[in-house]
């Protein structure tokens, strides 16, 4: 009767722990798969859903740039308004490269987003990017930013059904 009650002590506090990291692992592995580019992360913060603005013109060409030191690569473009030329960073590479996102260079693009300054720069943080009528590529949610990286696969299927 003794050892049970040891057993117990033991084994309750390892199974309370193995169940948490079970129920927060895939939470675990986004993060660790977007590095930088986490919820609640620097990075993130820079971007303002109450700030949104629009952006028309051409997609120039597609960037891989590093935001901020030590974050994973971005797939960014250059988009160009007139003789301006705005580099427009869109989601973690991981996430979706150039190709993945089934943006094409050389067609009017309207961009959705908000403007930051970083490093120095100012940068187009992309919410939504729309070619011709019928395709637009989101990245995040309007209603508050929130990036479609950091939700769970639930989450990203049921707003992908959405739209």
């Amino acid at each position: 009767m003794h050892t049970d009650k040891k057993l117990n002590r033991f084994f309750c506090p390892v199974l309370l722990s193995l169940t948490a990291l079970f129920l927060l692992s895939p939470q675990l592995l986004l993060s660790a798969e977007h590095k930088g580019w986490e919820a609640g992360s620097k990075y993130n913060n820079y971007y303002d859903y109450k700030e949104m603005d629009k952006l028309k013109g051409v997609i120039k060409k597609f960037k891989k740039v590093v935001p901020l030191p030590g974050m994973e690569p971005a797939t960014a473009f250059i988009l160009e308004e007139g003789d301006e030329e705005i580099l427009v960073h869109l989601c973690p590479q991981s996430f979706a490269d150039a190709k993945e996102t089934g943006l094409r260079s050389g067609i009017k693009t309207k961009v959705k987003g908000s403007w930051a300054y970083i490093n120095d720069k100012d940068v187009f943080i992309a919410s939504k990017v729309k070619q011709g009528e019928h395709f637009e590529f989101k990245v995040r949610l309007t209603k508050d930013g929130t990036p479609f990286w950091t939700m769970t696969k639930e989450e990203l299927a049921r707003e992908r059904a959405n739209q």
